[in-house]
């Protein structure tokens, strides 16, 4: 979820100092820190139900790995933070938990509240897929809509219909309507 401080953006700070110590619902882009702060009760009940969806589907025998919400993690370009994101065994093996984690997670999910602009959201899609992210969800809990991107391709799923997970966590799937309801 995207949004900016009052005043539009913070002055500039840089990566590195954001990357010693992230502050809480912020992220860093294009050198400012803007500030997420759009969740509605509706968007943080759908987040929350994907998060436990998606942690016990990842606790059946041998997937494992760890589920965060909005963690901070470096992109190609900027330093974000997904409202939830997957680390898989090997990456969590690697890296450990740092402060940030350096790299984008290989399965993230965005909440998109009513105010979320699409140009922000696709772009914020494309910036973790070009970084490395494997699948990307976008969740639009208002008009019952689930994107599912990856590099090699789109899927759209609405109420009436199951969505399941393109390339990581093979086998998930959730109805949208439980999903959203």
């Amino acid at each position: 979820m995207i949004s900016t401080v009052a005043s539009g953006k913070s002055p500039g700070v840089s990566i590195e100092d954001y990357l010693l110590n992230p502050p809480d619902h912020m992220e860093w882009v294009d050198g400012q820190l803007v500030e997420k702060n759009d969740m509605t009760l509706k968007t943080g009940r759908v987040q929350a139900k994907l998060g436990q969806l998606w942690g016990n589907f990842k606790d059946t025998p041998h997937l494992g790995g760890e589920f965060y919400t909005e963690p901070p993690c470096r992109t190609n370009r900027q330093a974000r933070r997904p409202d939830l994101a997957y680390l898989t065994p090997a990456l969590l093996t690697q890296f450990g938990e740092p402060n940030v984690f350096p790299q984008v997670f290989p399965l993230i999910a965005e909440i998109i509240s009513p105010t979320g602009c699409a140009e922000a959201v696709f772009g914020k899609a494309n910036e973790y897929l070009e970084s490395g992210c494997q699948e990307v969800w976008l969740v639009l809990p208002d008009s019952g809509w689930i994107a599912a991107l990856t590099t090699q391709g789109r899927s759209l799923f609405t109420r009436g219909e199951t969505v399941n997970t393109q390339i990581i966590l093979p086998g998930f799937s959730v109805r949208v309507d439980d999903l959203l309801s």
